[in-house]
């Protein structure tokens, strides 16, 4: 009796923990991107990270934690992976199971950066990380930095209030 307790009690668990978790990562080209930029009709908060950057990963959550404080404001997240597409299966979807991201997540494969960094905001350097705020009239802000909570909230309230 004691066994299938244990066995129901675990099958429950990982169904619910699968279900609460990506079950991949998109991977994109630059071009798709553009069109996620082009085509929306509220704030659009894109982090660009990689699981080896020690700051992208401790402002990571702050970006989690938005996510859950705006939902019921017009804001879309997406987190834009630039680790290396070879990568993808080892390193980046457990990076975000192991870390139940629950964000919009995909993986940007476009290893030349100089041909798209300019063309995601001329005053990047290409450092990381790096998070772009695009109202839905087009107005954008480019921030190269590593946020903390208070001021990712107060960024991404400003710009609500831009629009």
């Amino acid at each position: 009796m004691e066994l299938n307790f244990m066995r129901t009690a675990t099958i429950i668990f990982f169904t619910l923990f699968a279900m609460n978790s990506p079950a991949q990562v998109p991977v994109w080209k630059f071009t798709d991107l553009e069109k996620y930029c082009r085509d929306h009709d509220t704030l659009l908060v894109i982090n660009f990270w990689a699981s080896w950057c020690k700051p992208c990963v401790k402002e990571l959550p702050f970006f989690e934690e938005a996510r859950i404080e705006f939902s019921k404001q017009p804001v879309k997240f997406l987190l834009v992976s630039l680790d290396f597409k070879r990568e993808l299966e080892t390193k980046v979807i457990p990076f975000v199971k192991g870390r139940n991201m629950q964000s919009q997540v995909v993986l940007l494969d476009e290893p030349d950066y100089n041909s798209w960094i300019d063309k995601v905001d001329a005053s990047w350097s290409g450092a990381i990380p790096g998070t772009l705020f695009i109202t839905p009239d087009g107005k954008r802000k480019f921030m190269e930095k590593e946020f903390e909570k208070e001021e990712l909230f107060n960024s991404i309230q400003d710009m609500l209030q831009v629009q």
